[in-house]
């Protein structure tokens, strides 16, 4: 009788090797450069929040706000007081927002900053809202502030799933919900990072803002091209 020949993965008796467990393949973090934001930039701030959908707004900021409030709102932000991060795609298009609200220096007691976010809804889906918050909670920190806090409705089931996943505790009232988070102190590691994070921002910015312009540039180049051979296929048949 001819042997027949052993199943794959066969140990030398002949019998079946126990199949191996998949390698669990987990993906490395992705860095977001979350770039902090001045009163130069107070238009991307408006656009970006102009474009949100009514319900969008009414998440953002627990009304149907119109542009004429939007337009206040942005106006009043006291870059002198509180910090505004945003991501900018490859475009410098802003995609998504963050305003850390702070107290007023000199205030005694527990410090408490307020959060607040939104991101495009092209731009769902990439963790830039957890990012955001992150970046909040480590600039908080930095300020020697001792507690983030949220209040937004009970419906806004992301922001609220992203300060639970924090460690924030969320308490329940009705339509509203309030998260509280306890920050920790800040360190040299946390003062370092956050050093690092806004000039690496920084560079990211900058060498899109150049990519831009090369895109430019290769766009008119590419338009006197076809000129140029609009006009010369006209001397051709004249």
């Amino acid at each position: 009788m001819t042997p027949q020949p052993s199943p794959p993965n066969a140990d030398r008796s002949g019998h079946p090797a126990p199949a191996e467990a998949p390698a669990q393949v987990t993906a490395p973090p992705t860095w977001v450069p979350i770039r902090s934001l001045s009163p130069g930039h107070r238009d991307e701030i408006l656009a970006h929040l102009i474009a949100l959908s009514g319900r969008d707004r009414y998440l953002r900021f627990g009304y149907g706000a119109a542009d004429e409030q939007i337009a206040r709102y942005v106006h009043c932000i006291n870059f002198g007081r509180d910090e505004v991060f945003g991501v900018f795609n490859r475009r410098l298009y802003l995609i998504a927002l963050a305003h850390l609200a702070c107290p007023e220096a000199g205030q005694i007691g527990i410090q408490t900053a307020e959060f607040g976010g939104s991101v495009a809804e092209h731009a769902r889906g990439r963790g830039y809202g957890a990012r955001l918050f992150e970046h909040a909670m480590l600039h908080a920190r930095n300020r020697g502030l001792g507690n983030l806090f949220i209040h937004a409705l009970s419906e806004n089931t992301a922001m609220l799933k992203i300060a639970r996943h924090a460690g924030a505790v969320v308490e329940r009232s009705g339509s509203e919900s309030d998260a509280y988070l306890k920050l920790p102190q800040d360190t040299v590691a946390s003062q370092v990072e956050q050093w690092v994070g806004r000039h690496a921002a920084t560079l990211d910015y900058q060498f899109k803002q150049r990519a831009q312009v090369v895109d430019g540039l290769l766009d008119a180049l590419g338009e006197v091209k076809a000129n140029i051979g609009r006009l010369t296929g006209q001397s051709a048949k004249e």
